[in-house]
């Protein structure tokens, strides 16, 4: 299931997430669940760190994945993680150790084995992991989480995470969600802002042409598109 929601200023998108992934958790902590949700990087970072102050919940069962990364260290400006930690982890009441990181130290592809360890601890390993919430980014070309256009990883259908070592993205060095695991998650979210997003949301949501994110197609959940209205300013044109 699908649905575009659009608002007039980006502070009703931040507003929108933040009643989104609140309603989400209490559905998934009313169950007696932990709370599993998968963060990107780029300007989700910042509409994160603006939105999650605002949701009211058990902060202490939430648990952080990523939903790529890039294989450098935490002290670099390229890692998500580390962004996350400037920018979001003063500002809500959660612990590093509620982040599930890599590990900078190895190689794309033992990073990306290792990765499947670690999340093996929270997801049964004989079955894809099904997420609560994914949040997911979209590049100017079409790109989400580290699934770049025409790329064989698009393809993969069994690893639940993959390595990437030619990413057309700088750094090269990556890891990323699989499409099978982004599929199988409860529900994706895609919130995006500004006019320089405003072709590429329209190509996907419009055109339906078929680059990777629009391939983010969730089987049994729902998928979300928050936009503000200079990235929907496209999509209402006759």
């Amino acid at each position: 299931m699908e649905k575009i929601l659009i608002e007039p200023r980006d502070g009703l998108v931040v507003s929108c997430l933040s009643n989104l992934l609140q309603t989400s958790a209490e559905e998934v902590l009313a169950s007696g669940d932990a709370f599993k949700v998968g963060l990107s990087g780029g300007s989700l970072v910042q509409l994160l760190a603006q939105s999650l102050p605002n949701v009211k919940t058990d902060w202490s069962r939430w648990y952080f994945f990523f939903c790529d990364e890039r294989v450098v260290p935490f002290d670099s400006n390229d890692s998500t993680y580390g962004e996350y930690k400037s920018k979001l982890l003063e500002k809500i009441p959660v612990t590093e150790d509620q982040f599930i990181k890599i590990d900078p130290d190895l190689s794309a592809e033992d990073a990306a084995k290792d990765y499947i360890k670690k999340m093996s601890v929270f997801f049964p390993p004989d079955r894809v992991p099904c997420f609560d919430v994914l949040l997911l980014g979209l590049g100017p070309d079409g790109h989400t989480c580290s699934l770049f256009p025409g790329h064989k990883v698009l393809n993969e259908s069994s690893l639940w995470v993959c390595p990437i070592n030619d990413s057309p993205k700088p750094p090269l060095s990556r890891i990323t969600l699989t499409l099978p695991v982004i599929n199988n998650a409860k529900k994706c979210i895609f919130a995006v802002i500004g006019n320089s997003k405003a072709e590429i949301v329209k190509r996907i949501l419009k055109d339906r042409e078929n680059l990777p994110a629009a391939r983010v197609q969730p089987h049994n959940g729902e998928l979300y598109w928050i936009l503000d209205k200079d990235a929907a300013k496209f999509l209402e044109t006759a």
